[in-house]
């Protein structure tokens, strides 16, 4: 195994399946051919998602074929992982409306230009046309022992809740994108294993192929809990430079050094003991190293600059211009989580909303052009 197989094959990486050494074997004999899907559930990819884009990048970069699959199809589903209530499904319409700009976004760490260009594909290309007959015969090579194990169906079982049967066959369409793309390789969070070796188990029936699934490590802290994703603070490819540094400053210092592994590209050799003696430098560095992947050295300087007046020296630049609309909620719903007027609300009604330095937790409250607003821990705008 090369230096750079053996890097892009550990570094962030949970395990891989059916074994590291095959894959490797298989990446030192030719170019493989390997995706990651990312179902649309909202218009801007989040932190989650940039963990695989970073494994993606480093699959490219050592010259293999790179798929960002987009799930126009599995997102209208919604994927039941980690889910003990139904998700609520989404059209069409929806799901292209969201996936609108995740080119761009994605292509901040993704080349799909050049000499090794990365393909985005969409999955209702093959899955619109399945019928009836095909599903059965797809579907034939599935036991519901298989599915049904799944481990938040367990639960909705025992608490005698609802599987609908659209949740059940997630996990076949989802699987059927292997076989359809003929793919060596599929990367995933290691919360996606279930789904992935669906995959896997479809390839080997109607392909008599092997195909290997990566999974990533997933950024959680010590409670289980995804960082980056808490209420008012979640971290999206659409945010501002100055919005992620802030948000990154906001994760707790236990996990600084997975971070580091997950998110950059730089290396890990002695930087859990930089971590120990000074958390607060080595989290600003990773801080800066990120927002100057993303959005490049000058923003970076800024974004860091704008942290420091900020939430160090208290001196706070309200610099984000916002625009006023009919309704608090409808004016903040845009730098919301779910981008929603919904969420909005959460977060207003939850106290994470500051107008002028004051608490505002009435939905009715009055607005005004020059109010200065805070939202959520990261957000400092003024009404325009």
């Amino acid at each position: 195994m090369t230096n750079n197989t053996n890097e892009v094959l550990t570094r962030g990486v949970n395990q891989v399946l059916p074994d590291k050494k095959g894959l490797a074997d298989l990446m030192s004999k030719r170019k493989i051919r390997l995706y990651q899907g990312f179902d649309p559930s909202a218009p801007s990819l989040h932190l989650g998602n940039f963990v695989g884009l970073m494994k993606l990048r480093q699959f490219q970069k050592a010259g293999h074929e790179v798929i960002f699959l987009v799930g126009d199809f599995t997102g209208m589903i919604g994927d039941p992982t980690d889910k003990l209530a139904t998700r609520k499904k989404l059209t069409r319409e929806e799901v292209l409306k969201n996936a609108k700009a995740w080119k761009k976004q994605a292509s901040k760490l993704l080349d799909f230009g050049g000499k090794n260009p990365a393909k985005i594909m969409f999955n209702s290309k093959w899955s619109d046309k399945i019928t009836f007959k095909d599903l059965i015969e797809i579907t034939s090579n599935l036991t519901v022992q298989q599915l049904i194990e799944r481990d938040m169906f367990q639960v909705r079982l025992k608490a005698k809740e609802p599987i609908y049967l659209h949740e059940f066959l997630y996990p076949v369409a989802q699987g059927f994108d292997s076989v359809e793309m003929d793919v060596d390789l599929e990367v995933g969070g290691n919360d996606q294993l279930f789904n992935m070796i669906v995959g896997r188990n479809l390839c080997k029936a109607i392909k008599n192929k092997e195909k290997h699934v990566l999974t990533t490590k997933l950024l959680i802290d010590k409670e289980g809990k995804k960082v980056g994703k808490t209420t008012g603070n979640a971290l999206f490819l659409d945010s501002k430079p100055q919005e992620f540094y802030a948000g990154i400053m906001s994760f707790p210092d236990e996990v600084i050094l997975l971070s580091y592994e997950l998110l950059t590209e730089l290396p890990l050799d002695g930087l859990e003991k930089k971590i120990k003696l000074n958390p607060m430098l080595e989290k600003k560095n990773l801080a800066y190293e990120i927002v100057k992947l993303l959005w490049g050295e000058k923003l970076a300087k800024k974004a860091a600059l704008t942290f420091e007046n900020n939430f160090q020296k208290r001196e706070v630049e309200y610099i984000q211009e916002i625009k006023l609309q009919k309704s608090l909620a409808e004016t903040i719903a845009p730098f919301t989580n779910l981008k929603s007027a919904g969420d909005a609300k959460r977060l207003i009604q939850q106290g994470g909303l500051t107008i002028n330095g004051d608490v505002v937790t009435d939905l009715n409250y009055k607005i005004k052009k020059g109010d200065k607003i805070k939202i959520g821990k990261k957000i400092f705008g003024i009404l325009i």
